[in-house]
């Protein structure tokens, strides 16, 4: 099940993901403003950066997952219930662990 092209996409992903937080790190550590008007606007961007850094970090782990996965020649197998996962599916979520099944039940709980 395993396709070169989405090692290549995972990796091409994960690259621009490690430079979208390293650039959102930078943001966050720069110096803020003395005026409080303008420091409360950006500590609300501080905290959308935030946001979006967390996400970041969560498909970052999603895709270090995957990539673990590929080496160990078990990608496109379900890690939850053992049977293949859709071609189709990989190919929208590449990073995902679960078939559609398995993924449903996983939303429910």
């Amino acid at each position: 099940m395993f396709d070169t092209g989405q090692k290549a996409l995972l990796q091409r992903r994960l690259q621009s993901l490690t430079q979208r937080l390293s650039g959102i790190s930078t943001e966050l550590d720069g110096a803020h403003s003395q005026d409080w008007e303008e420091l409360a606007t950006e500590r609300e961007g501080d905290e959308v950066l935030e946001g979006i850094g967390n996400a970041g970090l969560a498909e970052i782990r999603r895709i270090e997952a995957a990539l673990a996965r590929i080496e160990a020649g078990s990608y496109g197998v379900c890690v939850r219930c053992g049977d293949s996962i859709a071609a189709d599916r990989l190919e929208v979520l590449p990073d995902t662990p679960f078939c559609s099944t398995c993924a449903a039940e996983e939303v429910t709980r």
